[in-house]
């Protein structure tokens, strides 16, 4: 990202998107993938990936304020390792891909995820299934970590994975949405020398994420406010079906 956008349109798509990120978490997870598309819209989708980022890392420093006592460190412990081979296999297919293949890899990624969040909807409540344990916790943890840390590097697209992973762990929804903070928070920080490394960050990027501060401010403390209020399974199956459509359009 070479210069800043000149369209006020873009502007205010790009601050629907920081609002979005602010919202999804704090508040209901399902809305990022909403900001990835449209991050994806007025961008070259290879640039909007490095453009997004920044934007994430200021999501997560309010997700951090609101709910930092309610983390478990042990689950953050396990997938670490893992994140880190999903992250660099992510890296070297963002460095061989084009933008018209990006396009595609994140409107595929974001479909493949949404996969997962409706399949772990039609699975047993976390009260219902135990959870893993042993070599069934451990393979699980290395599935996520990998998978997380992939659709994170190249599409910022591993929520719906974490979404996943905690909610058949059965976790309250303080300790998950503390767990989620810091997770993201930890892999967001670890991706950004990546990312430059990779020419996807920038001194542009870095101002652009500055100008969309009061934006990501604005739809975290919504988040914070609305998520005990609303009815989260209709918003987050409306939030699905809108994504799912603008990831088709991505391939398409």
């Amino acid at each position: 990202m070479s210069e800043l956008p000149s369209d006020p349109a873009a502007w205010a798509a790009l601050a629907l998107a920081a609002a979005l990120v602010g919202f999804s978490k704090t508040g209901i997870n399902g809305t990022a993938s909403l900001s990835i598309l449209l991050f994806a819209t007025v961008l070259p989708a290879k640039e909007s990936t490095g453009a997004l980022l920044p934007v994430l890392v200021i999501g997560d420093l309010f997700a951090i304020r609101f709910y930092s006592r309610h983390v478990a460190w042990p689950v953050l412990a396990r997938l670490a390792p893992w994140v880190v081979i999903g992250v660099g296999a992510g890296a070297v297919a963002l460095w061989y891909a084009d933008d018209a293949l990006m396009r595609v890899v994140i409107g595929a990624v974001l479909l493949a995820m949404l996969a997962l969040q409706v399949w772990s909807r039609l699975r047993p409540r976390p009260d219902e299934a135990a959870p893993p344990r042993g070599l069934a916790r451990r393979s699980a943890a290395a599935g996520t970590g990998v998978a997380a840390g992939a659709a994170t590097m190249l599409a910022n697209a591993a929520g719906p994975v974490m979404v996943l992973y905690l909610m058949l762990s059965g976790f309250p929804k303080l300790r998950f949405l503390g767990t989620m903070a810091w997770f993201f928070f930890a892999v967001n920080l670890f991706k950004v020398p990546v990312s430059a490394g990779l020419g996807l960050i920038t001194w542009t990027t870095m101002l652009t994420a500055l100008i969309l501060v009061p934006a990501v401010a604005l739809g975290a403390f919504t988040g914070r406010a609305v998520v005990h209020r609303v009815d989260q399974k209709q918003f987050e199956i409306a939030t699905l079906a809108l994504s799912a459509v603008g990831a088709a359009l991505l391939i398409i």
